[in-house]
């Protein structure tokens, strides 16, 4: 539980600052492949692999999973028709034979439907969700962040000697 809480603290902390732009809208884009996917699934598995490999963050990642979840509940009947076209396409049955006789790659359960159906629509949204979080953070940092920075309670805030100790620790510890 406190790895989570750290993971949303790190997210909150990056979504104030001035970097990590990408890496936020990488770990939110992810959020949406672990949404749409079964939660115990070897793709699932995939996804935390590739979210612990690379620089994304971790805590957008989880927050955007917790999101997406309740979306692709809601999609569900979109994903079975989607999934249900791509697995009875005549021209790709012996692909899906051929998938479905190698060891490890049924544990993905690509012959459901609603599970094809969601990797898919997964798949297409993921590069246009990965840009208009980046759109929405970049502008969440111009329009809130510089409001809050403005206001008389922030600079009340940050004269204080609590603040100044906490920003001088955190330049010499790092939030970790």
């Amino acid at each position: 539980m406190t790895l989570l809480l750290k993971q949303i603290f790190a997210f909150l902390r990056l979504l104030n600052s001035d970097t990590g732009t990408e890496q936020l809208a990488a770990g939110l884009t992810m959020g949406l492949f672990l949404g749409f996917s079964p939660f115990l699934s070897l793709q699932t598995l995939l996804f935390l692999f590739v979210l612990f490999f690379f620089r994304i963050q971790i805590g957008a990642a989880f927050l955007g999973a917790f999101f997406f979840k309740f979306v692709a509940f809601l999609a569900d009947p979109l994903a079975d028709i989607l999934g249900r076209i791509v697995l009875e396409a005549e021209a790709l049955r012996s692909l899906w034979v051929t998938l479905y006789n190698m060891p490890i790659i049924p544990m993905t359960r690509f012959n459901n439907s609603i599970v094809m159906g969601s990797f898919l629509a997964a798949l297409v949204l993921c590069v246009p969700t990965y840009f208009a979080f980046k759109s929405l953070i970049l502008k969440y940092r111009a329009t809130v962040v510089a409001r809050i920075k403005e206001t008389k309670i922030w600079k009340a805030i940050t004269a204080t000697k609590f603040y100044n100790w906490y920003i001088s620790y955190d330049k010499l510890y790092g939030a970790q």
